[in-house]
């Protein structure tokens, strides 16, 4: 006997955990919003379509930014506005990927509108799925680009008119006269049926990214009951009587069965090439006679945290430097307060074999702490069996953990004892070559003065790296 199972679609997570750790076994989304029925559309297709491992799903602010609470595929939040040219780097980086840009109305057709019309211009490979409410859902209720002519919203109290705002913008007409996109369609989140032919056009999008045909955009008209201040029932009544009246439904553009797949004339240059393709010349190229160690397999994350001033930041600038000319993959990010000098700061580096899919480092393999309130924050976010380096000069009491290899390095007093306690970080860089060992001391020392250029420093960096070296027994 043949059972069928309704459940959700392996593509969504099983658990819905939101910030804070609370669980949900619905959507969030206010009762009625279009939101939950357009994600299930989608996660169905991806599903459906065996491309859930090759997805990625790029949201920027407003209500589309929860999408990462639902979908078990890559994400990536974007700026606002900017989800297109996110995906647009991710897509070129990454060309078997199937980028999904999920945005909304006040994203994509104001601050993103430049964005959107460029990509789609170019013929991006990506599908582009625009929910259109004609509002500011998230934020409260204010004039979207696509609100109609005398709709009532926060910031347009008496209704929105053509002599102030101007009139609502049709996006899918505007992309469709393009000569690049592919397949542009406006469906609604109203009825049964309706919501059927949204669930093609969800599918039909997808399939062209899937078989390389270019740009595929969707505009669904969805519910916001709350910005709205309807009911569910009404919301999707004012849909159907007022809403698509103005942005019709539709297919606007459809060259799919006119199209080729879109073959690479150009292929990127090898990562190699670009020096020698843009006459760049790199830091290995000034140093000379120096023998690398070979490549370790490893991925070593390591946050250096202190004052503004302590240079913390230059510290990891030139650890990425000289970790990059060793030919290790490498990712610097820093972090700092308003106030640069005497405020917190502190950079997240990394450095591994492989690629490296993000700078954020949340659990360092190693801590490089220069004064108490880095240590006292960071501490306990150090992987059991990492290190953690402190400037003892500074810092009187170790952190109390058993689980991780603590050393103090009085980097502060070392660096005064040479002429300048500014050269405490240097003292820090060295003890931590030290300690990894994969680094050349040769290399180090001809490339610091390249990438630290003040000629005062020079000789007070070599001799602060040499001492931290020595400091490790």
């Amino acid at each position: 006997m043949k059972t069928t199972v309704l459940q959700k679609p392996a593509s969504f997570y099983d658990e819905f955990v939101l910030k804070g750790g609370s669980q949900l076994q619905s959507t969030h989304y206010c009762p009625g919003c279009g939101h939950g029925i357009l994600h299930k559309l989608i996660a169905e297709a991806i599903s459906d379509l065996d491309i859930q491992d090759r997805t990625v799903l790029i949201s920027p602010v407003g209500c589309s930014v929860f999408a990462y609470y639902y979908f078990d595929v890559g994400n990536i939040q974007a700026a606002h506005g900017r989800a297109p040219a996110v995906a647009t780097g991710y897509k070129r980086s990454n060309p078997d990927s199937i980028m999904i840009s999920y945005q909304g109305d006040g994203d994509l057709a104001a601050i993103g509108a430049n964005e959107i019309l460029q990509a789609a211009n170019r013929g991006e490979q990506m599908t582009v799925f625009f929910v259109n409410n004609a509002i500011y859902g998230m934020t409260g209720g204010q004039m979207a680009p696509t609100t109609l002519i005398g709709q009532k919203s926060t910031t347009t109290p008496r209704g929105r008119t053509m002599q102030n705002e101007g009139y609502p913008l049709r996006m899918s007409e505007i992309i469709a006269t393009l000569e690049a996109p592919v397949y542009v369609e406006r469906v609604m989140l109203t009825d049964p049926k309706n919501i059927a032919r949204a669930r093609k056009a969800v599918r039909k999008a997808l399939k062209i990214q899937i078989d390389k045909k270019g740009f595929s955009f969707v505009e669904v008209l969805s519910a916001c009951p709350t910005g709205w201040k309807m009911t569910s029932i009404d919301s999707k009544k004012w849909i159907t009587d007022v809403l698509s009246k103005y942005f019709v439904p539709g297919v606007k553009k459809d060259d799919s069965e006119d199209r080729d797949p879109v073959i690479t004339l150009h292929p990127d240059p090898h990562f190699e090439e670009y020096h020698e393709l843009l006459d760049i010349k790199s830091l290995s190229d000034k140093i000379k006679g120096v023998k690398l160690p070979a490549i370790k397999e490893m991925v070593d994350e390591i946050k250096i945290a202190g004052f503004g001033g302590q240079g913390v930041l230059s510290m990891g600038y030139a650890l990425a430097n000289i970790t990059m000319g060793h030919n290790y993959k490498v990712s610097w990010l820093p972090s700092y307060g308003p106030e640069m000098r005497g405020g917190t700061a502190n950079c997240s580096v990394k450095v591994s074999d492989k690629r490296i899919g993000s700078p954020m480092i949340d659990n360092p393999t190693v801590l490089v702490a220069m004064n108490k309130p880095s240590l006292n924050k960071f501490a306990d976010l150090v992987q059991p069996g990492g290190v953690i380096l402190y400037d003892s000069g500074l810092i009187d009491t170790p952190p109390a953990r058993d689980d991780v290899t603590v050393i103090g390095i009085p980097a502060t007093d070392e660096a005064d004892k040479l002429g300048s306690t500014k050269a405490a970080n240097m003292v820090m860089l060295g003890a931590y070559a030290k300690i990894r060992s994969y680094l050349s001391q040769d290399y180090v020392l001809q490339a610091l003065p390249q990438i630290i250029k003040k000629k005062s420093f020079h000789k007070l960096n070599e001799d602060a790296f040499l001492r931290g070296m020595k400091l490790i027994k």
